[in-house]
C-alpha cells in the first residue's frame, strides 16, 4: 500500500487572485519560555487544496457540512490531460474508469494543467459523478470560472481544487478528501490523500 499526499502546504499554498492568503500567528512558544507551543491561523475556505460545496455558487445548495462524506471518500480515477478538457475526452475517461472500477468512476481527478469545458462539465453532471478534482485553484477558466461551477455544483457534484498529482500515476485509488466540518460554509480546506491499494 502506498499513500500519496496530494495536498498543498497551507501557509505557502496557491491563492486564487483576490482571495486572502493564510496567516499564522504564534500565541505561545516554548523557545520563549512558555509552557507549550500554540498557533492561531486564519485563511479563506478556498486557499490551497480545498473542496467546493454546491452552496459556493448555488444559493440554496448544500453546504460543506450537509454533503455526504461519501462524495469525498471512496474510490477515484486519476487521468492525465493538458489544456481544455472536452466533452468527448471526459466521456472517454468516465468509460475507462468504469471499466476499471465502477465506484472509481464516481470521482474523477485530472492530472496536469487542465481546464474543464462547459460541455465536459455537463457530461460529468449527467453521469451522476460525486466529485471532480483538478490541480488548478479553480475547475473552470480562471478568468471566467462561473459557468463550469454552476453546472457541476448545480448537479451536486462537489469539487476538489488545488491538488498535486505530479507523483501519482494514472489509475484507480482510494481517495480521502474529507473537508472540515464547517457548519454553513460553502467550501473548506482539506488534507487530500490517494491510497494505492495494490
Amino acid at each position: 500500500m502506498r499513500v500519496y499526499d496530494i495536498s498543498q502546504e497551507v501557509f505557502t499554498c496557491k491563492v486564487f487572485p483576490g482571495d486572502p492568503a493564510p496567516k499564522r500567528k504564534i500565541l505561545a512558544s516554548m523557545d520563549k519560555g512558555d509552557l507549550y507551543n500554540l498557533t492561531e491561523f486564519s485563511m479563506c475556505a478556498h486557499n490551497g487544496t480545498h473542496v467546493d460545496a454546491p452552496f459556493h455558487f448555488v444559493n440554496n445548495g448544500k453546504t460543506v457540512d450537509s454533503v455526504s462524506l461519501e462524495a469525498f471518500v471512496g474510490m477515484a480515477y486519476v487521468s492525465k490531460h493538458q489544456g481544455i478538457v472536452s466533452g468527448e475526452y471526459i466521456e472517454n475517461i468516465i468509460n475507462k474508469a468504469r471499466a476499471y472500477n465502477a465506484e472509481a468512476a464516481k470521482r474523477i481527478l485530472i492530472k496536469g494543467k487542465a481546464v474543464l469545458s462547459a460541455d465536459a462539465a455537463k457530461i460529468l453532471a449527467s453521469n451522476n459523478i460525486l466529485l471532480y478534482g483538478n490541480e488548478s485553484q479553480t475547475v473552470g477558466p480562471e478568468n471566467a470560472p462561473m459557468e463550469v461551477h454552476k453546472i457541476l455544483l448545480g448537479a451536486d457534484v462537489v469539487l476538489l481544487e488545488g491538488i498535486h498529482l505530479a507523483e501519482v500515476p494514472e489509475g484507480v485509488y482510494l481517495l480521502n478528501s474529507a473537508p472540515l466540518n464547517l457548519s454553513g460554509a460553502e467550501g473548506s480546506p482539506c488534507r487530500a490523500v490517494l491510497i494505492d491499494l495494490n
